[in-house]
């Protein structure tokens, strides 16, 4: 019964660890320490602060805010949010370079995006 507990106890504790790092990110987070992210998937959540399209190029850009930063959102979907639009944004944290350290162009990849 005792080991029946234990096994109990710990499995619990890997289900718990494992819901928490599939919650948000804050923006802040993400850019305070883009090696820790960089190729990997977050989610983060915020207000749309700008989205645009260049005509000829095959993807579409957006900011988002969630209070701590902004970060760039770039998308391959025909529709992006429009201002002022809250969502939820899933995708691959990618960087443009890292020189002395210090990361240029850390945007998020969009694999999906839900408005909320």
């Amino acid at each position: 019964m005792k080991n029946l507990l234990v096994t109990l106890t710990i499995a619990a504790a890997v289900v718990t660890g494992a819901c928490a790092s599939m919650g948000s990110r804050s923006i802040s987070e993400v850019q305070t320490n883009p090696g820790k992210f960089a190729d990997k998937t977050v989610t983060v959540e915020g207000v749309v602060t700008t989205s645009f399209s260049i005509p000829l190029v095959p993807f579409k850009v957006y900011r988002i805010s969630d209070g701590t930063a902004e970060m760039l959102v770039i998308s391959d979907n025909s529709r992006i949010p429009g201002k002022n639009a809250r969502v939820r944004v899933r995708g691959e944290v990618e960087e443009v370079a890292l020189i002395g350290g210090r990361s240029f162009g850390l945007h998020i990849r969009e694999k999906s995006v839900k408005f909320l």
